[in-house]
C-alpha cells in the first residue's frame, strides 16, 4: 500500500476560548468524533456574507454546519472597528481586535470558519455609495472574490439585500459586493494576480437570508418560492436545538451586548434565489455532492460508510485502521480542492479518535528575538494504538526521543530550551502592522488577506507513525499556567521587542498655557535592557530634558520616565513620538494588551506616540460626579482640563451625596446598561430639581432600564448624523450653552471624527430647548442632538453628540462645547 507522509496544520483551529486554547481541542466527546465522522462523509459548502460581526444568522450558520454538514464559512467585510464597545474603552481598532476575536468564538461554538476582507468599518453609513468610495469598492471587490476562490462555496447567502432595506450603507454594500463578486470570480479575466494562487470559481447560486422583517411586517411577508429551512431542530450528538447553539455563538458578541437566551421549538429561516441557478426548495435537506463526480471518489465514500457503520462511542480507536485506509485513498482523489478539505478533516478524526494529546507550552508569556525560553513538551497516546515518535522538531529534544513507541496511556515530556529566531516577526496583528486609511487596511501579502488572525508565533513539528502511516502534527506553542481561582490557563505566545515604550494618555490636552508632565511607561520585554528614551516634537513644542536614561535589568521590569512638555502660546495640535534606543537600535512601539474573560488575550504594537492639543478654552465648575455606562474615556479626558472627577456608583446616588457635584454625568448608554438606575433616577432627578446639572449622554431605546430618565418627556429615535463634517446650525446663538464661558461657533465643529451624534430623540416636551440642528446631506434637519431644560433650581441636559469619540480623540471644539456643558449651572461673571 502506498504512503505518504501527510501534513496538517491545525493552525485554523487554534482556540476556543482564552483559557482552554489548544489544550481544549483536543478534549473530544464520543459525540464530537461522531459528528465529526458524519461531516468527513459529506461534501458541499456554504459561505454566508454580511457587513459586520454579529450581522450573521448564527441559527442558519448552525444548521448548516451540523445539520446540512456543509463546510460553512462566515465572510464577514468588515471587523467591527467603527462600533461601539459595551464592555470597556477599546474603539477603532482596538475593538476591531476584540470583534474579531469574538467572531472567532463564534464560530468555534457553531461549527462555521471565519473570513474578513481588508475594510475598514468607518462607523454607520447611510447609503452603499459612499461606503463603496471610501472602502475603495475594487480592492474589496478583489478581497471577496479571492474568498470565493479560495473556499469554493457552492452557495453563497447574504444577510441583506442589494435593494437598500438593509438600512445601513456597510449592509447594502456587502450584499452588492456578494452579487458581482459571484460573476467576477468566475472570470479569469477579472483580478487574473490571484490566479497563481487559486482557479477561478462559478458558484452554482446565490441566495439572500430574508425574514419578514425585510418586508415591513409579518403579514406583508411572502414565502412563495423561497426555501424554507426549519433551524430549530434538535440534535442529539450535540445535546441542544440549532436555536440553542446560535444562542451560545451570538452571545460571544459580548462588547456589543448581544447576550442570547436560547430557544426550542421550529423555527424557519428563508432564502430567496438571487443569481445563479435556482435550486430546489429541499437543497439543504440533502445538499451534498455525490461523491462519484469526483475522480476517486467512490472508493473513498465507500470506506468512510464502513467507518460510521462500526464507530463505537466507547472505542473511539477501533475504527483508525479505516481511517488511515481513507487517508490512504485520498492520495486516488482528483479534486485537489477537496482532497485538501478531507485531509484536514480526517487527519485531525485519527488524533481525537486516538485521545492523542500534543502540546508545546511554556510558562514565560512572552519572548524577544534572540531570546532563549523553556519548552514543556507532551506528547500521549490514550488508546490501546501504538504510536510511535519518529521526530519532534525543535533543537535540544534527546536523540533517544526518535523511535519511541507510546502505548495505551503512556506519555513523553521533556523540557527543552528554545531559542527564538533573530529574525523572528513581532506578534502585531497583519492588518496593523502597515498604516491604511479611512477604509482600507494595508495589506500587500495576498495570502494573507481573508485570513482573520495571525498564525501561531512558534510551531513545533512532530513526527508521528500510527499504524505503520506516518502522519505530522504542527503544534501551537502557547503560554500556559495555573491560576488560583480559574485553573488552567492557555494563552497565545506573542514575540515582543525588547522594549516598549507605553505613552499613559494617547491624548494630552491643555487648557492654559502651563507645562505639564508626560508620562511615560517604559518596560522590557527581556533582562538587561539599557538605553536612552528621546520625544521627537511637533514645532512650537518643546520637552525638556532631551533624553532620560533607563536601566531595567529584569525581564518584565517597569520604569516611570517623566518629560515636562511646554506647549505653544496659540491653540494647535500635533503629534509627539518616543524613540527608545538600546544596543544601538532604535524602537518605537507601544505595548497594548487586550484581556477579557470571553477571548484570548490579543497584544498590539502600535507607534509609541500622543496627540498634544494646545486649547483655547475656559472651564467653569470643578467637580464632577461620573456615572459609567458602557465604558468610555471621558472620565479621564475632563482630569486633563482640569476637572475633579469621581466615579460614581450606584449607592452613591442620593440627593444628598450629589449635592457637592457641579454637575453629574451619565456615561454612553448607562441607561441600558446600569440596571440601579432604575431605581435611582428620581434621587438624580431630585439633584436636578434642587440646583444640580445632570448631562445624559446617548442611549438606544432597546433595553432601556427605565423610561423615566428625564423630567418631560423624550422619545428616543434611530436618529443619526453620520458625516462627521455635517454643517452644524446654532439654533439660538445667543443661548447660555453657546456662550459661557466659551464662545461656540461653527468652527468649534471642525475637526470632528467619525460621525456627529447618534440615536437623538425625535420627539421631546416643548419645555426642552433645542441648541443644534445637523444633518447627513439630503435628509431633514436633526434638532435632538443637544437638548435642554430648566427643573426646578437645576438643569437638566439630554445629548446624543459623540462625546465618547471626540474627547478621547482630542477634538478642540468638542472640548469647548462639553466646558460649556458642564458650567452651565455657574454663576456668570459680572462685568
Amino acid at each position: 500500500m502506498h504512503r505518504n507522509l501527510f501534513r496538517i496544520s491545525f493552525l485554523v483551529l487554534i482556540a476556543l476560548s482564552n483559557s482552554t486554547l489548544w489544550a481544549q481541542l483536543q478534549k473530544h466527546s464520543a459525540s464530537d468524533i461522531q459528528l465529526d465522522l458524519k461531516k468527513l462523509s459529506s461534501l458541499g459548502s456554504v459561505l454566508y456574507v454580511a457587513a459586520h460581526p454579529d450581522d450573521e444568522n448564527t441559527r442558519l450558520i448552525a444548521y448548516l454546519a451540523n445539520e446540512a454538514l456543509l463546510n460553512t464559512a462566515y465572510l464577514s467585510v468588515t471587523r467591527g472597528d467603527g462600533g461601539q464597545n459595551l464592555i470597556g474603552p477599546e474603539i477603532q481598532e482596538m475593538l476591531g481586535v476584540i470583534r474579531t476575536q469574538e467572531l472567532l468564538q463564534a464560530r468555534r461554538i457553531d461549527g462555521g470558519q471565519q473570513f474578513f476582507t481588508r475594510a475598514n468599518d468607518f462607523g454607520y453609513s447611510k447609503n452603499p455609495e459612499e461606503t463603496l468610495s471610501i472602502w475603495d469598492k475594487e480592492k474589496i471587490l478583489a478581497d471577496v472574490v479571492w474568498v470565493i476562490r479560495k473556499f469554493k462555496p457552492d452557495v453563497i447567502i447574504t444577510r441583506f439585500p442589494s435593494d437598500g432595506r438593509g438600512r445601513h450603507g456597510h449592509h447594502t454594500a456587502s450584499a452588492i459586493l456578494a452579487e458581482e463578486a459571484f460573476d467576477a470570480a468566475a472570470d479569469p479575466d477579472r483580478y487574473p494576480e490571484q490566479l497563481q494562487y487559486v482557479a477561478p470559481w462559478q458558484t452554482r447560486s446565490l441566495m439572500f437570508n430574508t425574514t419578514w422583517w425585510f418586508s415591513g411586517s409579518p403579514e406583508n411577508f411572502n414565502s412563495d418560492g423561497m426555501i424554507p429551512i426549519d433551524v430549530g431542530r434538535y440534535n442529539p450528538l450535540l445535546g441542544q436545538s440549532y436555536t440553542e447553539m446560535a444562542a451560545e455563538s451570538r452571545s460571544m458578541h459580548k462588547s456589543q451586548g448581544f447576550g442570547s437566551t436560547g430557544t426550542r421549538g421550529t423555527e424557519m429561516e428563508y432564502l430567496e434565489h438571487v443569481k445563479g441557478e435556482r435550486l430546489p426548495l429541499d437543497y439543504f435537506d440533502n445538499p451534498v455532492k455525490n461523491w462519484q463526480s469526483i475522480g476517486g471518489g467512490e472508493a473513498l465514500a465507500r470506506i468512510l460508510a464502513r467507518a460510521n457503520q462500526i464507530f463505537d462511542p466507547e472505542h473511539p480507536s477501533d475504527i483508525t485502521p479505516v481511517l488511515l485506509e481513507a487517508l490512504d485513498q485520498l492520495e486516488s482523489l482528483e479534486d485537489p480542492y477537496w482532497k485538501s478539505v478531507k485531509e484536514k478533516q480526517l487527519t485531525e478524526l485519527i488524533k481525537s479518535v486516538l485521545g492523542l494529546y500534543l502540546e508545546a507550552s511554556t510558562n514565560t508569556s512572552s519572548a524577544t528575538p534572540g531570546e532563549s525560553i523553556k519548552v514543556r513538551l507532551e506528547a500521549t497516546n490514550r488508546s490501546e494504538v501504538p504510536v510511535i515518535i519518529n521526530q519532534v522538531g525543535i533543537p535540544g529534544v534527546e536523540p533517544e526521543v526518535r523511535g519511541m513507541e507510546l502505548g495505551s496511556n503512556q506519555k513523553f515530556e521533556q523540557e527543552v530550551t528554545l531559542e527564538i529566531p533573530q529574525d523572528q516577526a513581532y506578534s502585531q496583528p497583519y492588518w496593523l502592522k502597515s498604516a491604511g486609511n479611512l477604509g482600507m487596511y494595508e495589506v500587500d501579502n495576498q495570502q494573507l488577506i481573508g485570513q482573520p488572525e495571525n498564525k501561531p508565533a512558534i510551531t513545533v513539528p512532530i513526527e508521528l507513525t500510527i499504524s505503520g502511516t506516518p502522519l505530522s502534527y504542527e503544534v501551537p506553542l502557547v503560554y500556559k499556567r495555573n491560576d488560583p481561582v480559574k485553573g488552567e490557563v492557555v494563552q497565545p505566545f506573542p514575540i515582543t521587542p525588547p522594549v516598549a515604550i507605553n505613552f499613559q494618555e494617547k491624548v494630552q490636552t491643555f487648557a492654559d498655557q502651563g507645562p505639564r508632565s508626560l508620562s511615560i511607561l517604559v518596560k522590557s520585554g527581556r533582562s538587561q535592557v539599557y538605553g536612552n528614551l528621546k520625544l521627537v516634537v511637533p514645532d512650537g513644542w518643546k520637552a525638556l530634558p532631551e533624553q532620560v536614561s533607563f536601566e531595567l535589568s529584569q525581564k518584565g521590569e517597569e520604569q516611570q520616565v517623566e518629560f515636562i512638555v511646554y506647549p505653544p502660546s496659540s491653540p494647535g495640535e500635533g503629534i509627539i513620538s518616543a524613540v527608545a534606543e538600546v544596543g544601538g537600535k532604535s524602537y518605537r512601539m507601544e505595548s497594548v494588551t487586550i484581556q477579557y474573560d470571553h477571548i484570548p488575550n490579543q497584544l498590539l504594537l502600535p507607534e509609541a506616540s500622543v496627540k498634544v492639543v494646545k486649547l483655547d478654552i475656559t472651564t467653569g465648575g470643578q467637580r464632577i460626579g461620573y456615572v459609567m455606562g458602557a465604558g468610555d474615556d471621558i472620565p479621564n479626558s475632563l482630569r486633563q482640563i482640569g476637572y475633579t472627577v469621581d466615579i460614581l456608583e450606584p449607592d452613591d446616588l442620593t440627593v444628598i451625596n450629589l449635592k457637592g457635584y457641579h454637575a453629574v454625568i451619565l456615561g454612553i448608554r448607562a441607561l441600558n446598561t446600569v440596571q440601579r438606575l432604575k431605581f435611582k433616577m428620581p434621587e438624580l432627578l431630585s439633584y436636578v430639581e434642587e440646583g444640580g446639572t445632570l448631562i445624559v449622554q446617548y442611549n438606544t431605546s432597546h433595553r432601556l432600564v427605565t423610561n423615566d430618565f428625564a423630567p418631560y418627556p423624550i422619545n428616543l429615535s434611530r436618529d443619526r448624523v453620520s458625516v462627521e463634517d455635517a454643517p452644524v446650525t446654532l439654533l439660538d446663538p445667543n443661548h447660555r450653552l453657546l456662550n459661557h464661558p466659551n464662545k461656540i461657533t461653527a468652527a468649534d465643529f471642525d475637526g470632528w471624527v467619525q460621525e456627529r451624534g447618534l440615536y437623538f430623540p425625535d420627539q421631546w416636551d416643548q419645555r426642552y430647548q433645542p441648541i443644534l440642528s445637523i444633518n447627513d446631506p439630503g435628509e431633514s434637519p436633526k434638532q435632538g442632538g443637544l437638548l435642554v431644560t430648566k427643573y426646578g433650581e437645576g438643569h437638566y441636559i439630554y445629548t446624543g453628540l459623540s462625546w465618547f469619540r471626540e474627547l478621547p480623540a482630542g477634538v478642540p471644539g468638542a472640548y469647548r462645547l462639553f466646558a460649556n456643558l458642564v458650567s452651565l449651572g455657574q454663576q456668570e461673571p459680572e462685568n
